[in-house]
């Protein structure tokens, strides 16, 4: 026995099959398709070539079995079929000989098509016109759109091409530009319900509104794949259908189980966050989808925080608007909108990820844990407390006079007798005064040469002045560095020699030595010096500025404390 047979012998045709739309006024969610091509047959605009496109089970395949019959009723070319006469019958059953429908997956070839193009030569045997309807028509070869060209073109006037695909970017220009392009929509959650509603009293199902939800969803716009779900669930539970029935069969994310999670992370419930997870586990969900739900779920949370009117963007029920309505009652858009980002984040690791709860978890913990948003008001209102304390307070340490060593830095250095040594830029300062002589000192030597030549001056910044002398100078480089390779180049040094005896006023021979990284004698170049100095002044200005009253309060109202000093 056939499985498509049922015990008594008849066939059992699918919901999908069984109430496929047979008219215009059948076909749910396309009122903009059905009303254009209404409008050209009642004004004889009818195209030779028609494109329709749309995701899967939107009804491009039904529609084009309906513009069949339109075109081939024996009542004549009407804006409705009758569905009664034998042209219509025999389009309904698929046993027309005057409508081919063909599969273009499987009939791609360019000798397909020349067959085609030769049989429609001839006139239709017992209808208005002959209809050629090609779905999936993307799926065509190069060679066999070549050979429609020119037949889609100029066709005869008793033929009617209707192309029907999913993905009409793999179409080619050529064959785009020839026919009449029709968009389908995805059919709205709203409207697939409904459809699903009259079926189910059609068929004498009892069932709930949201299972009807739970199974259109399922759908995710399409027609057929809903009323595809809603056949396995009438086959699993009969003719009385439970909540508990569906999201067991469909395997979906139950809608009450998402409001119970997302209440726990809004109350930083950590305890009924896991627990909510441990029972997605529990029922065998995809953790994948479930966060995909969980996305879905605070996006639309999201939109009823930030607009007026959500039920116009959003695809849900009038009740689970109102519930999801209550829920983000106390929680603000910004709040709604920092979680959301750390579950998009966690979908994205998902992918590549070995462990999906362990994800899941941890980013449901940080949304639970999340640190609440100071409002701006407030901190507002503490910025100008601050303002106020800080009337009678010394100005910031950035706004004085800096003549003076702070009073803080004074005192400790009485206090650390360490601190009150000389440091060795110091040193180095004295050692340099003492054998540069009078009219010459080595700063405003490599700012002469500067001045001259940035190259040269460039790299005399990062040498040592080891020795300076009448009529010598010794510079000292870090041995292996590229500094001492230049400056041993002979002509670098005799261009600086050049310079040295113009700045100096008499013959200066330069002198290139080799240095260890670190030598103790070697006084600091002028880059080690301004490095030093720079890190110096960095490090005078973070103390004052933590000593400062006003900073001290800031970090006691705000909690906060100074991890890093910058001066633009």
């Amino acid at each position: 026995m056939r499985l498509d047979l049922l015990s008594n012998g008849t066939r059992y045709d699918g919901l999908a099959r069984k109430y496929r739309p047979q008219s215009f006024s059948e076909l749910v969610g396309q009122e903009h398709v059905s009303k254009t091509l209404q409008n050209a047959i009642n004004s004889g605009r009818v195209a030779h070539a028609f494109l329709f496109t749309g995701a899967r089970g939107v009804g491009k395949t039904s529609t084009a079995r309906i513009m069949a019959k339109t075109l081939n009723c024996a009542v004549g070319v009407t804006p409705e079929p009758c569905n009664k006469c034998p042209q219509c019958e025999e389009i309904t059953k698929g046993t027309s000989t005057d409508v081919f429908e063909i599969d273009g997956a499987s009939n791609n070839g360019v000798d397909d098509v020349r067959d085609l193009r030769d049989n429609i030569k001839y006139l239709p045997s017992h209808s208005r016109y002959r209809i050629i309807i090609i779905d999936e028509v993307h799926m065509l070869s190069t060679n066999a759109f070549n050979a429609l060209l020119k037949t889609l073109e100029e066709p005869p006037e008793h033929v009617k091409f209707i192309f029907a695909t999913t993905e009409p970017h793999k179409l080619p220009v050529t064959i785009l530009s020839r026919c009449q392009r029709f968009d389908f929509k995805r059919v709205t959650l709203a409207k697939i319900i409904g459809r699903l509603r009259d079926i189910a009293g059609q068929e004498n199902v009892t069932i709930g509104d949201s299972s009807l939800a739970l199974i259109a969803r399922k759908g995710d716009g399409s027609m057929r794949d809903s009323l595809t779900a809603f056949d396995q669930v009438l086959a699993y539970s009969g003719n009385s259908v439970s909540d508990e029935d569906v999201t067991t069969l469909l395997g979906t994310i139950d809608r009450r189980l998402l409001e119970e999670i997302s209440a726990a992370i809004f109350t930083g419930d950590t305890q009924g966050v896991l627990a909510g997870v441990k029972q997605v586990d529990l029922v065998g969900y995809n953790m994948r989808q479930f966060c995909q739900e969980l996305i879905e779920h605070f996006r639309n949370l999201l939109v009823i925080r930030s607009v007026k009117k959500p039920e116009d963007i959003l695809d849900i029920t009038a009740a689970e608007l109102d519930v999801l309505h209550k829920q983000s009652l106390h929680v603000s858009a910004l709040d709604i909108q920092r979680r959301l980002t750390l579950f998009i984040k966690a979908e994205a690791e998902m992918s590549y990820a070995s462990f999906p709860r362990l994800i899941v978890e941890m980013a449901l913990l940080k949304a639970a844990l999340l640190a609440p948003l100071v409002p701006i008001q407030e901190l507002i209102e503490k910025i100008k407390s601050l303002e106020t304390a800080a009337v009678h307070t010394p100005s910031l340490p950035w706004e004085a006079s800096r003549t003076a060593s702070p009073p803080s830095l004074q005192r400790n250095e009485r206090q650390d007798p360490v601190s009150s040594r000389p440091s060795r830029s110091e040193a180095i300062a004295a050692s340099q005064s003492e054998t540069i002589e009078g009219h010459a000192d080595w700063g405003r030597f490599v700012a002469f040469v500067n001045g001259k030549d940035l190259q040269l001056g460039s790299v005399l910044e990062h040498g040592s002045p080891l020795k300076q002398e009448n009529g010598l100078i010794e510079i000292g480089f870090p041995a292996g560095s590229y500094y001492l390779t230049a400056a041993l180049d002979v002509e670098f040094i005799a261009e600086v020699q050049a310079l040295a005896c113009s700045f100096a006023g008499g013959n200066t021979t330069i002198r290139v030595k080799s240095i260890e990284t670190g030598f103790a004698d070697a006084p600091l170049s002028l880059a080690e010096k301004k490095k030093s100095d720079a890190e110096q002044h960095l490090a005078t200005l973070k103390q004052e500025i933590e000593n400062h009253p006003v900073i001290k309060e800031a970090e006691r109202v705000f909690g906060c404390s100074i991890t890093e000093v910058r001066e633009f």
